[in-house]
Parts: C-alpha cells; structure tokens; sequence
C-alpha cells in the first residue's frame, strides 16, 4: 500500500511531495538530503525521529544564551522495527553496493549504508548510519540532461560513498570522535529475526 509507505516517511521526517504510487520504492520522488538524514537517523536512534537542527542556541559575546531551540522529537517505528533496519543497511555495506567502505577506506566498525543512482546516471547517493552518526552524501546536478554515460561512473557507490568513506576516515582519526569506532548498534532485548 504505497498511502501506507508515504504516511511512514512523512511521519519520518520527509516533508517533500512523494507520489503515493508502486514505483515509491525505487525513489520515483526528489528529496532533499536533509530530509534523508533526519529519516535515516530514525534507525540509528531506536524508531525516534529527531528533526535535525542548524542552530541549536544562540549565545551573547559573554555565554548568556538568548534563545534555545529544540527539535522535534516523535516515536515512529518500534525499536525493533528499527533495529530490523540496521541489520539490513548493514548488510549493504557488508555484502552489497557499499562493500568498498570496507574494501577501500578499511572501516571496520558498525556501518549501515544505501547507496542510489537516478535515472541516467545523473545523481549518486550514498547514505550512511553508524551507532552515533548519521551522514548522506548527493552527487550530481540540477540540470537532469548533465549526466554520466555510464552506470560505472555515475552510482552512488562511485560518486557519492567515496566522500562518505574519506569523511568517516576524518572523524575517527580525531581522537575526540576515535572511540566512536567501537561503538555498536545496541541490540533491542527480546529481538529475534
């Protein structure tokens, strides 16, 4: 029921116009990547979508905080329905699209990961979920006739996951963010696939 899918990612976060059609789980709709990562982040934080926020506070020259603002926060999957997802996003860069995050950029750690391509090779996506960070990735154009001539070139596993593999490798070798490479997707108890 494509109403069904639809009213899940709004409810996750998706403000965009998506076309309630059988085709939606191909991507037959534009979403904006910010869009993608507050509904992707869903997964990593048990079923709660948090809408991600630019300016969290706004400080005087001397600390006082004038304004604080707080993102909405909504339950809409069940743990683990969450974690359900986890495991299959996982099992992309594992055994599938993203396998080259492990392959080439030797990450190691807990890592979820879609990749995309629009038709004719004109944007790659690459998606990307560990257990304390959410990030996507857009390659490509706004102007549609601009494109790759080949799928080989244009994927979101060739355009869009090698800034998403250099971008991890950055964050852990800062040794505030290193311990993050340890860390795993907490499993739900009682889950069972």
């Amino acid at each position: 029921k494509p109403m069904a899918v639809t009213d899940l990612m709004h409810k996750m976060g998706i403000r965009s116009f998506i076309d309630p059609v059988p085709s939606i789980f191909l991507g037959t709709s534009d979403i904006k990547l910010e869009e993608m990562v507050g509904a992707y982040g869903t997964f990593a934080n048990k079923g709660v979508y948090t809408r991600p926020m630019y300016v969290t506070r706004i400080e005087d020259k001397n600390g006082n905080t004038l304004a604080k603002f707080t993102p909405k926060i909504e339950e809409v999957l069940s743990e683990n329905q969450a974690y359900l997802m986890l495991n299959l996003l996982q099992g992309v860069v594992n055994h599938g699209t993203g396998f080259n995050l492990r392959r080439n950029f030797k990450l190691t750690n807990q890592i979820g990961g879609k990749t995309g391509t629009t038709q004719n090779h004109s944007n790659g996506w690459f998606m990307g979920v560990t257990p304390h960070l959410v990030g996507g990735v857009w390659c490509g154009w706004e102007d549609q006739a601009i494109h790759f001539e080949t799928l080989g070139e244009g994927s979101g596993a060739n355009m869009a996951l090698p800034i998403m593999g250099l971008f991890l490798q950055k964050v852990y070798a800062d040794p505030q963010f290193s311990t993050m490479q340890t860390d795993e997707f907490e499993v739900p108890s009682g889950f069972n696939m």
